[in-house]
């Protein structure tokens, strides 16, 4: 019998061998691109956090996601940034709003050969940054956000959104959205629920490609989930998952392989996880400096994602990565 440490080193000798044997594989099926449409511009303002990506136009979002689906990914989740912010987020529902303007264009150009994934929250829309209305204590109102969400929820599908993602972290918002869809004849609009989203340190980058600040200077802990928790987690996702959700979400994904491995186990319906902004700037400010190969380094991460449990990936290297893997 030969020893298995020999068996394994036969194994890796070649490429070819490595990928006959290779335990986890990922491909361009697996990215799902994010995207950023702002209102009130006439060209593609880049974002300095987040080299190669923009806040678009209208017609450069247009231009940008048929050239990620000649690429050949399968999805896109759209981040609206509006040209006047108030306090309930009217933007966020306005049928003449930007990601609702964006998404008619999108469906009307792309039809299925791209799924359109709207992200639902407030943030983007309100004057003071938090993703639900405030009460008169300054506190997030979850219930009147509930309603909050309903509108959102209608306004995105009926522009032509595949799958609704919400992602305040609202108690109860699955079980609202669903209802809400359902009700107004949205039944085969899907909803991704960010049902595991810690409150990190990692998504600088982001708040800056959509322009939020939050107000005083305050956070989102009271809402979003503790980065030292595990089993909150689980029962978060298990609550959305009861409300009706078709597909849940990891938040970030690096720093929580662990919660993507354990959702993946217990439950049964896709997992996705989210390569958030920070992750995606580390990687590009390094590789910017010589210090390592962006690529390399991103393709193996995105494969650590994949082989804890994720089925798909939001990820700001998707175009890179849908390009090196094509190659």
């Amino acid at each position: 019998m030969p020893f298995p440490q020999q068996r394994m080193r036969r194994l890796r000798r070649t490429p070819a061998l490595r990928r006959l044997v290779a335990e986890t594989r990922l491909g361009v099926d697996d990215l799902v691109a994010p995207l950023f449409v702002r209102e009130g511009i006439d060209r593609p303002v880049p974002i300095p956090s987040m080299p190669g990506h923009h806040q678009h136009t209208v017609p450069s979002l247009l231009t940008e996601a048929k050239r990620l689906s000649g690429l050949g990914i399968p999805a896109l989740v759209l981040f609206g940034v509006p040209a006047t912010k108030d306090p309930e987020g009217r933007g966020a529902s306005d049928p003449d709003g930007i990601v609702q303007v964006a998404l008619a264009e999108l469906s009307a150009s792309l039809g299925d050969e791209l799924v359109l994934i709207a992200d639902l929250c407030l943030d983007e829309y309100t004057d003071h940054g938090h993703c639900g209305l405030l009460g008169p204590d300054g506190a997030v109102d979850n219930d009147a956000t509930l309603a909050r969400y309903r509108e959102v929820a209608v306004a995105q599908a009926r522009a032509g959104a595949a799958v609704v993602a919400p992602s305040g972290m609202m108690d109860g918002q699955v079980a609202a959205i669903r209802d809400a869809l359902d009700g107004a004849g949205f039944a085969s609009t899907a909803v991704l629920a960010y049902a595991a989203k810690y409150a990190s340190a990692l998504y600088g980058p982001f708040r800056d490609a959509v322009d939020v600040t939050i107000v005083g200077g305050g956070d989102r802990r009271s809402y979003q989930q503790d980065p030292a928790n595990r089993r909150e987690a689980l029962a978060e996702v298990a609550l959305d998952v009861a409300e009706g959700a078709d597909l849940v979400m990891v938040k970030p994904a690096l720093t929580n392989l662990d919660v993507i491995a354990a959702v993946r186990r217990r439950f049964d319906l896709p997992v996705c996880a989210y390569q958030v902004s920070g992750e995606f700037a580390m990687v590009k400010a390094a590789a910017e400096r010589g210090w390592l190969d962006g690529v390399a380094v991103a393709t193996e991460q995105l494969v650590s994602i994949k082989r804890a449990g994720a089925e798909a990936i939001l990820t700001y290297f998707a175009g890179e990565l849908a390009d090196a893997l094509s190659g």
